[in-house]
């Protein structure tokens, strides 16, 4: 059963790990990776992701991407957002510090901000979703 618009950006609000898909050539499948993201009900979602990245010259060569959550209890539950990329920007103080909160315990987050930081400058992607899929297919 599909979700309803709120129940589909309540459940994406949620720390899930996203599988990022953006187009990757015409004789490529799309690259399809797990990321952090942050999204709140209504907002643009974001990601990060390094200035040099094979991710970031494929967002911006295309423009658009999906993002998928999932989870497989207590039931079956999946919603996929797709959309334009509305700006991209060089990451601000304390984005790096609010991603690694949402998906972490208090007492790791700094010690993930030391290694995190040494791989370089990062850059935010935002994207505002204009097309979803969602179900709920029950229990296992």
């Amino acid at each position: 059963m599909a979700l309803t618009s709120q129940e589909r950006q309540e459940f994406l609000a949620q720390p899930h790990i996203g599988a990022l898909a953006v187009a990757a050539s015409p004789d490529r499948a799309p690259l399809n990776v797990p990321i952090w993201y942050q999204y709140s009900p209504g907002s643009e979602l974001w990601v990060l992701t390094g200035t040099h990245s094979t991710k970031i010259r494929l967002l911006e060569a295309a423009g658009r991407f999906s993002i998928m959550a999932q989870v497989v209890t207590p039931t079956v539950r999946y919603v996929t957002a797709e959309g334009p990329i509305t700006r991209t920007e060089p990451m601000k103080d304390g984005m790096l510090r609010e991603m690694a909160a949402r998906y972490l315990p208090a007492e790791k987050v700094d010690p993930y901000l030391e290694f995190a930081q040494s791989h370089g400058e990062q850059v935010a992607v935002f994207m505002r979703p204009d097309h979803w899929l969602s179900a709920d297919l029950g229990a296992i």
